[in-house]
């Protein structure tokens, strides 16, 4: 009979859990913290918990999915009270993307604890790197405690983003799968962009880059409501492209972002189409679902779900345009969502970084050639922000 586990392996240990290298940065200060629900130590408690237990916690600040997790994907969120902590909560995922001035007044130090999924698209980043700029512009430091990138350090992938092409889901020139961890990103942006911002780490102990998430011996805690496992962090880094579609990409399922399909759609037609030599370390099995929520809802869709075969082959963006587009190619239906003002930019652009793979003269296997090489350069400039080396054992 197996032992219970009542913490979680000794082998990898998040920032939260080593806040005594920032000790001196934190104690006498007045804190305020940006945090998500799967900020937790590894006994399970909370960031929350665990910088007010040792700090002078003043404020919190909640990203998309707000401080719990209890949002949904999009959904605007107020300014609230923490029920367990009394503490005011500042919603930086709704009318404003950056703290004001009166929510920063009187907080010494920014502590910012995320749980990101390895992927330009998650808005998480984007809340940091705008309290990096406040913080920037007031003279607060910011220390960031360091987690695992949960789809691992070593491997990048996916076109490099055109600043003309910037929002809330791409800020910035870089890969689709960027390979870093979330205080390397920090790292690298403040570097890259100028932005000032005097930045310090809780770093992580015992990581390896090429590690996945539950390679490290940690418990995976859900970043956000349709991120659910490892699978679905992984294939979210090429599927998120369908959110830019009239495909459902499983949201309301059990396998949000490994399903993907519509009511129209043909299975034979796609795989007649598809460039298989571009499927590497995955299959596509035919199937059908009803989403329970979003697009094509209580609707039954005749889809695909991907199982990932190889990690180490598979790679999530080249598998996610290759579907898409053999849809495109073999069904009239098919369509990029528009924008829903003439102004405004089509979805789809800002997902993919540019606006390449909604031309009507868009060439496959040319796109993911340059997205190979882009990417790897990218990976080769990076390299100078890394905190753990490729041979770093902790």
């Amino acid at each position: 009979m197996m032992a219970k586990r009542s913490i979680q392996s000794d082998s990898v240990r998040c920032g939260i859990d080593r806040l005594e290298t920032v000790d001196r940065l934190l104690k006498h200060q007045t804190v305020g913290l940006l945090t998500s629900a799967a900020s937790i130590d590894h006994e399970f408690r909370h960031s929350v918990n665990r910088v007010a237990e040792r700090y002078q916690l003043k404020a919190l600040f909640a990203p998309e999915h707000g401080i719990r997790g209890e949002q949904q994907a999009g959904a605007l969120i107020d300014h609230q009270v923490d029920a367990q902590t009394g503490l005011p909560v500042y919603s930086l995922y709704g009318e404003n993307k950056a703290p004001s001035d009166e929510q920063l007044a009187g907080i010494d130090v920014f502590v910012i604890d995320l749980q990101d999924v390895g992927a330009r698209f998650y808005t998480y980043l984007y809340s940091m790197i705008y309290c990096m700029k406040r913080c920037a512009e007031m003279g607060i430091p910011v220390v960031v405690l360091d987690r695992p990138n949960p789809v691992g350090g070593n491997r990048v992938e996916g076109p490099v983003l055109d600043p003309a092409f910037s929002s809330f889901v791409g800020l910035y020139p870089v890969p689709v799968r960027y390979g870093l961890t979330i205080a390397e990103f920090a790292g690298y942006i403040n570097h890259s962009q100028s932005i000032g911002c005097e930045l310090s780490v809780a770093p992580l102990s015992g990581w390896h880059r090429n590690a996945c998430y539950d390679e490290t011996g940690l418990t995976w805690v859900s970043p956000s409501p349709n991120i659910p496992t490892i699978d679905s962090a992984l294939v979210y880094l090429g599927t998120c492209l369908f959110e830019g579609t009239n495909l459902s990409e499983g949201r309301g399922t059990t396998h949000p972002f490994e399903l993907i399909g519509a009511p129209w759609l043909d299975h034979d037609r796609v795989l007649s189409q598809l460039n298989k030599t571009l499927l590497t370390g995955c299959h596509l099995r035919p199937c059908w679902f009803q989403p329970g929520g979003s697009k094509h809802q209580a609707r039954t869709c005749a889809g695909f779900q991907i199982h990932i075969l190889d990690r180490q082959t598979f790679k999530p963006y080249t598998a996610a345009v290759t579907l898409l587009d053999a849809i495109r190619q073999t069904h009239d239906a098919f369509a990029f969502l528009p924008p829903d003002h003439p102004d405004r930019p089509w979805f789809i652009d800002h997902l993919s970084g540019s606006d390449t793979i909604r031309r009507p003269d868009f060439d496959l296997t040319a796109h993911c050639e340059q997205a190979d090489a882009e990417s790897a350069l990218f990976r080769e400039k990076n390299k100078a922000c890394w905190l753990y080396q490729e041979d770093q054992t902790g």
